[in-house]
């Protein structure tokens, strides 16, 4: 079937993923944004962050991702902050996009396509099961651009354009190579299903090939510590609502094969059973690389996050099926439908973060008071400062998990937030990781001498705190929450 886009069906895309930025919220700086943005901002500035680069270039060495962004940004002259919000816009756009050419090839109907677009575009911030992923973050990674990519790859697979899904398919390499694999070997085995049923022959590697065992060393006391962090590795600690959110889609993909067959929608058909094969392979991965205790140095794989791939093409069936068994062209029903959705989910994204704007807009004036401190550390303290603070602030209240490196453009000492993931992936930091973890315990009731401390095992020479400052110590900043200080 035709799957090109008109121009009027091209502005109803952008129009849905405005929208769907207002419901989800922007926020560039939270979470991971605190590993992918200073590898960014160093491509821009290498003076920036000469201690401890390593928990997030580790990231950055493995990936064109950074380097593509700051590239763009030299090219066109944006402003940093304007670059980064244009990015995730066209990320949520080329999504939908994807996610509208995968509706058109799988129904007859022409309003399949946009329903399950806006399914998707409904449900961007919903937890995929326990994988701690949502379909697209509230700011810019490599997940942004890999996902679209993998789907691309699919619908040319698909259309038997093997030249542009190869191209697609090195594009996803380079920028997040393990949700590479996924969406690759899921459009392997469709194609190789659609080949076998069709009578033609042909030869496939084994799924397995893609998982390269050997490059993983030996779990060591340190990186067990760390991955205990990481709960959400190990499918024996997963909650019964993370299970159901692992089984359910399962069920729905085979009903939805069994409605494909009955309705003679024999791509639909093929895409839920391929779906169904997909999850049943890397769900055995899974068990293996996370149930038996010696198999913990697999962790790293993440093979859960297949469901990524599942979550975005269930929603883009099931908003199909109901676009064109239920609600079709009544407008009534697609407002009972998606209203209640979009409302949830906005409020969902308020209480992550409380304390801070829904949409944080490139230069406007921080409301948040750890943001506020962290701006003025950028603003106010040399390239070469070294920073410690509470290495689980961004778990405090009131701090809405914002990343200190990503806004201050300073280094730090490691935290258990977001440092501890780039050592679940990369085991050679987890000894230097615990090392300055441990030297930050009992962060709460530190006093000067322990703050000296710091600075003479590790060169610590600032410490933001959250309290009105620290005896003989001199503050430069305070705000109603936070204080910035030198360590004498």
């Amino acid at each position: 079937m035709h799957s090109k886009l008109s121009p009027t069906q091209l502005l109803g895309l952008l129009i849905l993923a405005a929208g769907a930025m207002l419901v989800h919220g922007y926020h560039p700086f939270v979470e991971d944004g605190e590993i992918y943005v200073p590898g960014i901002k160093q491509q821009l500035n290498p003076a920036l962050y000469p201690y401890n680069s390593g928990f997030f270039a580790s990231h950055a060495h493995l990936t064109l991702f950074p380097n593509l962004i700051a590239e763009s940004i030299r090219i066109t002259h944006l402003p940093f902050e304007w670059g980064l919000l244009a990015w995730q816009f066209l990320s949520i756009f080329f999504l939908l996009v994807a996610c509208w050419r995968v509706g058109r090839l799988a129904f007859r109907d022409s309003q399949a396509p946009w329903g399950g677009v806006a399914l998707v575009a409904s449900l961007l911030t919903i937890p995929v099961a326990g994988t701690s992923l949502y379909i697209m973050d509230q700011y810019l990674t490599t997940r942004s651009l890999s996902a679209p990519a993998v789907i691309f790859v699919l619908l040319n697979a698909l259309e038997r354009k093997l030249g542009r899904a190869a191209l697609w398919a090195i594009f996803a390499v380079l920028i997040h190579p393990l949700m590479a694999v996924f969406g690759l070997s899921y459009a392997l085995l469709v194609v190789w299903m659609s080949r076998t049923e069709s009578g033609s022959q042909t030869q496939t590697a084994s799924l397995s090939l893609l998982l390269p065992f050997g490059l993983f060393p030996p779990v060591t006391d340190a990186y067990r510590e760390v991955l205990e962090t990481r709960s959400y590795f190990f499918l024996l600690r997963w909650a019964w609502y993370e299970w159901l959110g692992l089984l359910a889609p399962m069920g729905l993909l085979w009903w939805f094969h069994r409605i494909a067959r009955k309705q003679n929608l024999p791509v639909l058909d093929l895409l839920c059973r391929a779906l169904l094969g997909f999850a049943a392979f890397y769900f055995a991965v899974a068990v293996a690389a996370s149930v038996p205790p010696g198999m913990a140095r697999f962790a790293e794989l993440q093979p859960m996050r297949y469901l990524h791939l599942v979550y975005i093409l269930l929603f883009v069936f099931a908003g199909g099926l109901l676009a064109q068994f239920v609600c079709k062209r009544h407008v009534g029903r697609w407002l009972l439908l998606l209203v209640p959705l979009c409302a949830g989910m906005a409020f969902a994204q308020r209480q992550l973060f409380p304390a801070t704007p829904h949409l944080e807009w490139p230069n406007a004036p921080p409301k948040n008071d750890w943001v506020q401190a962290f701006v003025w550390i950028r603003q106010h303290t040399p390239l070469d400062a070294y920073f410690a603070l509470d290495p689980s602030a961004m778990a405090l209240a009131g701090e809405d998990q914002h990343g200190f490196r990503a806004i201050a453009e300073r280094s730090r000492l490691a935290d258990r937030m977001k440092d501890s993931g780039a050592v679940t992936m990369f085991p050679a930091l987890a000894e230097f990781w615990r090392d300055q973890v441990r030297a930050q315990e009992g962060w709460q009731s530190f006093e000067v001498e322990d703050f000296r401390r710091l600075k003479r095992e590790f060169g610590v020479d600032w410490i933001v705190v959250e309290r009105a400052g620290v005896d003989h110590m001199d503050c430069p900043y305070r705000n109603r929450t936070v204080s910035v200080c030198r360590v004498n």
